[in-house]
């Protein structure tokens, strides 16, 4: 019981084949020869069939065994070994991040593979997806010779990778990071020094190679973000014919014992203690000005694993929600408020868990619309054939990259709460699974630069790219959807209520610019709820798309009604009950109340 892995794929085939246009993705030259849209039922099926069978068993041990650090060394759970090797020999993990790779899946489909792998094993699922996306790296900005070298194991699972960014000291404040990298006599190795911690997959047994890319400064390079640079370093080096050599100097200093994820190990990482580290330089030296190139590398996989962190968030609530409704449905207390002499009744006959059962469920399908769109832009961006489509979709994923994963790692806490109250007071026991996905859920909101971070880069950066024309038009395209459809014969309430909470949204877009003159501290202090309401504003206008089509199907006759009722309702309930906040909020900014800057240290 305790991981109870409860998952439905249905919503994810009315994304992919009923809402968002998934045949266009699967008829781009790149896919067109292999896949079509009568493909994604069966790789949805036996997908999801192969994570309950497969993967799902391992997550008791990811928890209660979990990551073992022991003589400098850090081993996983046994199971976690079968499931891993099942997983990428058989295609579902790393090899679909290979943009070059055959057979590999587009966006659309490859990350429904993956939100089934996490939510049916969350701490095993970095293993998995790690190396792709450090392999994708090396491919964009590697030359040809290390391309060759590193990503075919890579891709292929033999080999893992990590993203190695923080530092002890520094946070969120890379431009403040430690680690060196010192020039030898051949110009792309450099000898590196310098600690890295909250190393996801940083250390394991899983694969013979671990290949860590390190952010560090070149010595003598600029101060700040602009001085660095990534590097390629092994924890065994690779010879030039692909064969493993000798140790190279990285070593593991200890893992952290962590609230949840307890099978991935988290690891502090110490490289050339005995100065004999050696890193592969990522592109090009830095140049006069002493400026590398790693950010904008970095940047390559930091946006992808933005969404991807939203998504994990969303994969982990998703079994709670599903857990809550199975127990709701068999759990029998008390009696209907409206008959109170009748027999006892299932609990989700009540009311108040009704509203907590739709509450989750219209926040994930909100979550999980936002998200698949950022995929459907993604393959765009990456695959398309049509110019058009492409830059808009470059466009659009800016806006929207920030709202994904900080309203979604937000929201998968707190719709985690939920399900723990409709289990009363079993939810707060570790027999019940749904306490564990609360302790797995909560990283989310703080990988990837925390959620604060994401609400500065929304309100500081992205309102004003392209001098503000991007954002224009994504709050443009919002604006003329509502126009076209206020007088809906089945949706006029619910596009009254939308339409009230983009005017209010827009009227707020000026107040905060002025705030960023006049006083620029209310900026951060508003941000992170400014960011809130703008994922709100967005999750209406992509549900009642959804609820558009839903309707439609059930006007037709057809037999899922269930589902489609369930649309239709997740999507009047949101507008109706959450969608409101965005007019609320904005009432609440507009005041400018500074009492959080105000009160002094001492009061706290």
């Amino acid at each position: 019981m305790a991981s109870n892995f409860l998952f439905s794929n249905r919503d994810h085939k009315f994304i992919i084949k009923e809402w968002l246009d998934g045949g266009k993705i699967l008829g781009l030259k790149r896919f067109q020869d292999y896949l079509s849209i009568e493909d994604v039922d069966g790789i949805l099926d036996q997908s999801l069939k192969v994570c309950k069978e497969v993967v799902a068993p391992t997550n008791d041990d990811g928890d209660t065994i979990g990551a073992i650090f022991k003589d400098g060394k850090v081993s996983v759970p046994p199971s976690f070994h079968k499931a891993y090797k099942y997983i990428q020999e058989n295609g579902w993990g790393a090899s679909n991040s290979d943009v070059e790779g055959e057979g590999a899946l587009p966006e659309i489909l490859n990350q429904a593979v993956r939100e089934f792998i996490i939510a049916s094993n969350p701490s095993m699922s970095p293993y998995i997806g790690l190396s792709g996306g450090i392999g994708s790296v090396i491919k964009a900005f590697g030359s040809p010779e290390q391309i060759a070298l590193y990503t075919p194991k890579m891709f292929q699972g033999i080999w893992e990778g990590t993203m190695c960014l923080t530092e002890p000291g520094g946070g969120s404040d890379v431009g403040d990071m430690t680690s060196k990298a010192y020039a030898t006599e051949n110009p792309l190795i450099y000898k590196m020094k310098g600690t890295k911690c909250f190393i996801t997959g940083g250390d394991h047994d899983l694969t013979e190679n671990i290949i860590h890319l390190v952010l560090a400064r070149v010595d003598g390079a600029a101060p700040g973000t602009k001085g660095l640079s990534l590097f390629i370093v092994p924890k065994i080096w690779v010879n030039e014919d692909g064969s493993l050599g000798e140790s190279n100097d990285v070593s593991t200093v200890g893992i952290e014992h962590k609230m949840g994820l307890k099978g991935s190990s988290t690891a502090v990482l110490s490289f050339g203690e005995e100065g004999q580290c050696r890193g592969v330089l990522l592109g090009s030296a830095p140049d006069e000005r002493g400026f590398g190139q790693g950010m904008a590398q970095m940047f390559k996989m930091i946006n992808g694993s933005r969404l991807d962190t939203g998504h994990s968030a969303l994969a982990v609530a998703t079994v709670a929600y599903n857990n809550s409704v199975h127990y709701a449905k068999e759990r029998v207390q008390g009696r209907p408020i409206h008959n109170p002499k009748g027999d006892r009744v299932p609990i989700i006959q009540h009311e108040d868990i009704r509203r907590m059962l739709l509450t989750q469920k219209a926040t994930l399908e909100a979550m999980r619309a936002m998200i698949f769109q950022g995929y459907f832009f993604q393959d765009l961006i990456e695959f398309g054939d049509d110019p058009a489509d492409v830059a808009k979709a470059k466009r659009f994923i800016e806006v929207i990259t920030p709202l994904v994963k900080a309203y979604c790692s937000d929201q998968g806490w707190l719709m985690i709460t939920e399900a723990i109250q409709v289990l009363g007071g079993y939810g707060f026991t570790e027999e019940y699974p749904v306490a564990r996905q609360a302790r797995d859920v909560k990283i989310y909101s703080i990988w990837e630069g925390t959620n604060f971070i994401q609400s500065m880069d929304l309100v500081a950066r992205k309102w004003n790219l392209d001098k503000g024309t991007i954002f224009k038009e994504w709050i443009m395209e919002i604006a003329e959807f509502v126009q076209v459809n206020q007088n809906h014969e089945t949706f006029a309430r619910e596009f009254q209520v939308l339409g009230k909470a983009l005017l209010a949204y827009q009227d707020l877009l000026g107040t905060v610019l002025g705030y960023f003159k006049e006083n620029i501290r209310l900026v951060p202090l508003y941000s992170t709820r400014i960011l809130r309401i703008t994922a709100e504003l967005y999750s209406g206008y992509l549900l009642i798309q959804q609820a558009i089509v839903a309707q439609t199907k059930l006007n037709q006759g057809n037999e899922d009604k269930d589902f489609y009722q369930g649309k239709v309702q997740s999507a009047r309930f949101y507008i109706l009950n959450i969608l409101p906040d965005v007019m609320a909020t904005v009432k609440i900014i507009k005041e400018a109340d500074t009492s959080a800057i105000d009160i002094p240290e001492g009061a706290f």
